[in-house]
């Protein structure tokens, strides 16, 4: 089995000491940043500005979640402070040749795409893009809030996702976010996850023991 990583999600950090914040999850190989824009999900998070002053405390992937309607018109934006990764969801898009467009415009500004599939969207009509992008984020709740519980019904399709991968030997990474925590994360990691995305699960308590008892379950 590769080696899972694990991506706290910004969201659920205390940004009143965000430098904190970060030092406590500087073992995490990534970090996972929600953009919404309250019109796609019902809230509002942060931007650019807030993502440079990450940028500022740490050299971590950034995997820069964009859970807004209008993606392409804030992509540079999501570049120029510093997202490797920009994963938008399929769910804003017209069809397939729509999601190519923006993923062909993330693509060439030089950072890595990803498509985001929310729980009740079939994932099998966007299989074709598989073969097109870095990251697929299966969401196992709907997104919006943190804190949501898990939605075991979703499993399933990360374990066809993770198939299709292997079968078309893709090198697509399969992220999962939503309710990820101890003793979620084995079910995930059996099903294919290779990225653990965790808000509350690490920021609820001790940051740094919280991260290791989620690499000890994904392990199991």
């Amino acid at each position: 089995m590769t080696s899972i990583k694990i991506s706290p999600s910004m969201l659920s950090a205390d940004f009143s000491c965000l430098k904190e914040s970060i030092e406590a999850v500087e073992e995490a190989e990534w970090l996972h940043l929600d953009i919404m824009d309250g019109h796609f999900v019902p809230n509002i998070t942060f931007g650019p500005c807030v993502i440079s002053k990450i940028r500022n405390y740490t050299d971590q992937i950034f995997d820069t979640h964009l859970m807004i309607e209008e993606p392409r018109k804030y992509i540079q934006d999501f570049v120029d402070v510093g997202s490797d990764y920009i994963t938008v969801h399929v769910e804003v898009h017209e069809d397939l040749a729509d999601i190519g467009k923006t993923l062909n415009m993330i693509r060439d500004t030089g950072v890595k795409a990803g498509i985001s599939i929310n729980p009740p969207t079939p994932w099998k009509p966007y299989k074709d893009l598989l073969s097109k992008v870095d990251l697929v984020l299966v969401m196992t709740v709907n997104p919006g809030f943190g804190g949501q519980t898990f939605m075991h019904e979703v499993v399933p399709k990360i374990r066809e996702i993770n198939e299709h991968i292997s079968e078309e030997d893709l090198h697509t990474e399969i992220a999962v976010d939503g309710g990820v925590s101890p003793k979620t994360a084995p079910k995930v990691v059996k099903a294919g996850a290779d990225i653990l995305v965790a808000g509350s699960a690490i920021f609820k308590g001790d940051a740094k023991e919280n991260m290791q008892h989620l690499r000890d379950a994904a392990s199991r």
